[in-house]
């Protein structure tokens, strides 16, 4: 797979509508750091709070979160989640100007491997389990932030955004 020229697919393509595939550290396809650095960079140039291998049309479950340093995670695994739901408003770098409001759990515990291949297990608050969340349903799934979302919230979003896009669409005209 070549991972040179990578950019952020479109949110139709049937990639992130795809659960990923386990990335095989004793059977790599690409180099690992280098698109770790990829991914990272591209998160950051698009100023995303976190961004998944599939969204760059790589399909496996790799994402990153911005943090400080950025945090990599491969290969992850929701060990535990909050029963207490916390809803606010969510994007996703796929959906552009999409704003939807979603319930999520206010911590969960999880199990990943760095780059690197090393075993971490870690307990995320507030925002950084909603943004790694968020990125999982990508890869786990195939799910965007979309399917999360109930169906008035659903409702209410795409329709402010399809009409955004018309507007931007006549404005370009």
């Amino acid at each position: 797979m070549n991972i040179d020229n990578i950019s952020l697919v479109s949110y139709n393509d049937p990639i992130l509508h795809t659960p990923c595939n386990k990335w095989d550290f004793m059977n790599p396809e690409f180099d690992l750091a280098d698109f770790s650095e990829k991914l990272v960079a591209k998160m950051h140039e698009s100023l995303g709070l976190g961004l998944a291998a599939n969204q760059l049309g790589v399909p496996y479950k790799i994402f990153a979160m911005n943090a400080e340093p950025a945090l990599v995670v491969v290969n992850p695994k929701i060990l535990e989640a909050s029963s207490e739901m916390v809803t606010l408003e969510e994007g996703c770098l796929s959906y552009p100007g999409l704003i939807i409001k979603v319930s999520r759990p206010i911590w969960i515990k999880a199990r990943f491997n760095y780059p690197n291949g090393q075993a971490s297990t870690h307990r995320f608050e507030g925002m950084t389990a909603r943004v790694f969340l968020h990125e999982y349903d990508h890869i786990e799934f195939g799910h965007t932030f979309i399917d999360q979302a109930n169906f008035f919230h659903k409702e209410k979003a795409l329709k402010t955004w399809k009409l955004l896009q018309r507007k931007a669409h006549s404005h370009n005209a």
